[in-house]
């Protein structure tokens, strides 16, 4: 067969999967309120608005990497779960000094809405000491912003909140 036959079948022929089942509006609005009760990755949305063309952190001398070995900050959302715990200690140690972490959003600080739960130790500071609090649910870019501009401006590894 040739590559423009197979093509052109691809985009005509109807999609090889099963249908969606048939839900009523009783299930549908039993799994969304199932739902509502997880991570709401708002305080990464947050961050990720930082770096587009508006904020540019970037012409501040501020960009994200992948590695912590080239990290001199730690950002941290969300709660720590007990699962989650080693891996966040073992971020902090591959971190090479100075070092700094910032707790962003509600649930980093104290653990938000699952710091009763059997599966969370709490927020940030249960695992590692924090530098910088950045509160809100999610804290605005600006508000991210200004607390990271603190942390440049403030002195050498002391504990402060920034009062946004």
């Amino acid at each position: 067969m040739s590559m423009p036959r197979l093509f052109l079948e691809g985009l005509l022929r109807p999609p090889l999967t099963e249908p969606a089942p048939e839900l009523d509006a009783d299930d549908l609005a039993a799994l969304a309120g199932r739902l509502e009760v997880g991570s709401c990755n708002g305080c990464e949305l947050e961050l990720h608005a930082l770096a587009n063309a508006f904020y540019d952190i970037e012409r501040l001398g501020l960009r994200f990497v992948a590695s912590p070995r080239h990290a001199d900050v730690l950002l941290v959302t969300g709660v720590v779960t007990r699962n989650m715990r080693e891996a966040l200690e073992r971020t902090f140690a591959a971190t090479p000094a100075p070092k700094w972490v910032i707790a962003v959003g509600g649930c980093a600080l104290d653990g938000g809405l699952f710091k009763d739960s059997y599966a969370c130790v709490g927020g940030v500071d249960a695992v590692l000491p924090i530098d910088l609090r950045i509160p809100g649910c999610p804290p605005s870019p600006t508000a991210l912003l200004k607390g990271l501009i603190a942390l440049m401006e403030g002195p050498w590894r002391t504990r402060q909140d920034s009062n946004l």
